[in-house]
């Protein structure tokens, strides 16, 4: 007898063109199928979607998907569509011809995703509408959003419960990429009854296929521009802390020939939405944004994700590399770090008006994004350590690859605590750094500090070492931005017992001094993304301008037609009629009848051609 499981699974591989389950995706789905309320933490590109999609399909029924963005809900039903699931949004950007189709799938019951705010859900009677035309469960996206420990906190998400009970209490399934062990207890909390706790799955956090290299700022636009080199075919993100920042580096960018395009809340939306579109309907546009962009983007091609500025929490900087490798191609990240974003981050959290205990966990959170930033071992380690998940060293990262000794820096750090002590903690770390190396700077010469004893006692390291080892003692605690608010440093107590030898501290060693030829020259190391031979490579990029063009006609994204990785399968495989189409990744019998003819006399013209380049 047929299990509604082996459904799903037949389902999956005649809607979707997948073979079987991702890892974690059966018991979830299964959970589901069973009837149970489920809070599923799975990470980004681990199919999370799947987990209401196949039941939904499978039953025959309707689910309402709670979405927090508009343009990821047009960008879901798009995909839907595109597979042949019948799936529809009501939002305030929807036409009234679409709306009034929507409700005739909805009342004849052949709707099967309905993508809706939470806001919306709550407005003009839809509950109760819904609630007559047979809802059978209620998914919840992005469910970290409900908490107050979540890093993209939105109060609207608070009223899903009591939506839920006014549907009739129907199942309810709640999935986030990111949540820690407050954050779930937050998310049960607020979310489920205390009579029906949800069945809670918390799957692995490891992306095997990104690879984290963190980096001290030194020229952070240079920086980028190195790591940016060699990929500027290649999608990705660039996220940065200020509206400011983000048009300043767009625009640096574009000027260097790379296809970049500025978002940020600041913008104005038909800009925004151009932007966005761009970003997800072309190839190699590099996204130069703040955090508001991002949550939920459904392109899995991104190849890298660059941090210009330090993140504020773990979960945060998890949620936005995980942007890069949706597809389990390899990816690259860089994150970029300073004295400046440490204190920037310290301050924005004292200047919250919140409760003392959620500036006690934020701030907590900040300490484990600075030690994961100064760590010494594995990064990958670091951060499946910081969700509670213990693993070896992953041999990819900088840290892997490049090594990091800590030594004694008890003695340097001395000298650097007496430095501001003897300045009167009041100025700030470029001013420090210049009177321990001994650099004689005008305001240095006027306020008299040239004459200090702690001029000049560190004249055997660059500024550069100096700023990195004060970075590390604002690290470590113990230096703090003074209470002047105009960027002095002060000595802790943690600095006080350094200074006078009751604790030792271990450091980083200085950083090596790279040759001009070299600084200029070298570009950041790229992952291999295809591990395609020449010849198939260029039959992959002879496909993706067929996508392309295909995207174009149909105003869709171009991984909505086929995602690269099933290109890379094509270009492998080389299927030249529609039975051999069958065994490809990612292509299901709707895709098979819309885009079949295309690609493969595509893949025959292109093999005839380069048989006669041969012959």
């Amino acid at each position: 007898m047929t299990s509604r499981l082996d459904e799903a699974r037949a389902a999956l591989r005649t809607t979707f063109g997948y073979e079987d389950f991702r890892s974690g995706q059966a018991e979830v789905i299964g959970a589901v199928l069973d009837g149970r309320d489920v809070l599923a933490v799975m990470p980004t590109g681990s199919g999370k979607s799947m987990t209401y999609q196949l039941p939904a399909l499978v039953e025959g029924s309707l689910t309402v998907v709670v979405s927090p963005l508009i343009a990821l809900m047009h960008d879901q039903v798009q995909q839907m569509q595109g597979f042949g699931v019948a799936a529809a949004t009501l939002n305030s950007t929807v036409d009234e011809a679409k709306a009034k189709a929507a409700w005739r799938q909805i009342r004849a019951g052949d709707l099967r995703l309905l993508f809706v705010s939470p806001e919306r859900l709550l407005m003009d009677g839809l509950i109760e509408a819904l609630k007559s035309a047979g809802v059978r469960r209620l998914a919840v996206d992005e469910a970290h959003c409900v908490s107050q420990w979540g890093h993209d906190f939105r109060p609207e998400y608070r009223d899903l419960a009591r939506a839920r009970e006014a549907l009739g209490g129907v199942q309810m399934v709640a999935l986030t990429a990111t949540a820690d062990t407050a954050t779930r207890a937050d998310i049960t909390e607020r979310l489920f009854p205390a009579g029906r706790q949800p069945e809670i799955f918390v799957h692995s956090f490891d992306r095997p296929n990104i690879r984290l290299t963190f980096a001290p700022k030194e020229h952070a636009t240079r920086q980028i521009s190195r790591f940016l080199r060699p990929r500027r075919a290649e999608s990705g993100i660039v996220y940065c802390s200020s509206r400011k920042r983000t048009e300043q580096l767009a625009q640096v960018l574009q000027e260097e020939g790379v296809n970049a395009l500025p978002y940020h809340a600041g913008l104005d939306q038909g800009t925004r939405m151009r932007n966005q579109d761009s970003f997800l309907q072309e190839d190699g546009i590099v996204m130069v944004a703040t955090v508001a962009f991002g949550m939920g983007i459904n392109k899995p091609d991104v190849r890298f994700v660059c941090h210009a500025d330090m993140p504020s929490n773990v979960e945060g900087y998890y949620q936005e590399i995980g942007r890069a490798g949706r597809d389990g191609l390899p990816a690259d990240t860089l994150t970029l770090y300073g004295l400046d974003d440490m204190a920037l981050r310290r301050r924005q959290i004292d200047e919250k008006d919140i409760p003392d205990e959620r500036r006690r966990v934020e701030r907590r959170k900040l300490e484990a994004m600075i030690a994961l930033c100064e760590g010494a071992s594995c990064r990958r380690q670091s951060l499946l350590g910081y969700f509670g998940e213990a693993s070896g060293p992953c041999g990819r990262c900088d840290l892997c690859r490049g090594g990091v000794a800590l030594i004694d820096g008890t003695v340097a750090a001395q000298k650097v605590l007496s430095a501001i002590v003897r300045t009167g903690q009041r100025f700030g770390a470029a001013y420090v750094c210049d009177l321990v190396h001994g650099k004689e700077s005008d305001q240095i010469r006027r306020n008299g500090h040239a004459r200090l004893k702690t001029f000049g006692v560190g004249a055997d390291k660059p500024v550069a070492a100096w700023r990195a080892i004060l970075r590390q003692l604002f690290a470590a605690g113990a230096v703090q931005e003074n209470a002047d608010g105009y960027g002095g440093l002060a000595m802790t107590e943690k600095g006080e017992a350094i200074l006078f030898g009751r604790e030792t501290v271990q450091l980083r060693p200085d950083p090596e001094p790279r040759p001009p030829k070299e600084r200029r020259g070298k570009a950041a190391e790229r992952d291999d993304t295809l591990g395609l031979p020449p010849e198939d490579e260029e039959l992959f990029q002879h496909l993706r301008g067929l996508r392309a063009t295909l995207a174009r006609q149909e105003g869709v994204a171009a991984y909505m037609i086929f995602p690269d990785r099933t290109l890379i399968e094509m270009a492998r495989a080389k299927p030249v009629d529609l039975w051999a189409l069958r065994s490809v990744h990612g292509v299901g019998e709707r895709k098979r009848e819309a885009y079949g003819e295309a690609f493969t006399q595509a893949i025959a013209e292109f093999l005839a051609d380069a048989g006669k380049r041969a012959g």
